[in-house]
């Protein structure tokens, strides 16, 4: 019996590291912080960007949740880059995050 113990705790995916970045005027509903660095624990599933967005409204997000997120993904004008990729070709919230993945968030949207 110990063992099936043993291999759950295998099957668990190890912390990340990545670096999530927000920029054209995104950076101002995270405390004006552009760069951080961060650790994602590990978790039975491995970590997609859906899981990151939920990640970042709880333990990033300062002010005005509805700027940035829409349902369960950001909301449209914010384009995000993924390792310098546009996300679109690389599965979107589907995306399967890697150590050391560099997530960029760029605001399209500015008021005037």
């Amino acid at each position: 019996m110990g063992i099936s113990c043993e291999l759950g705790f295998l099957n668990m995916a190890a912390p990340l590291s990545v670096e999530v970045e927000f920029g054209g005027g995104a950076e101002l509903l995270f405390d004006g912080i552009k760069k951080h660095q961060v650790t994602l624990p590990g978790q039975e599933e491995p970590w997609v960007i859906r899981d990151l967005l939920v990640w970042i409204k709880k333990n990033l997000l300062k002010e005005r949740p509805e700027l940035f997120i829409q349902g369960d993904s950001v909301r449209p004008g914010i384009l995000v880059l993924i390792n310098d990729a546009d996300w679109e070709l690389l599965g979107e919230l589907d995306y399967q995050l890697q150590d050391q993945d560099s997530i960029l968030f760029i605001s399209t949207l500015h008021g005037g």
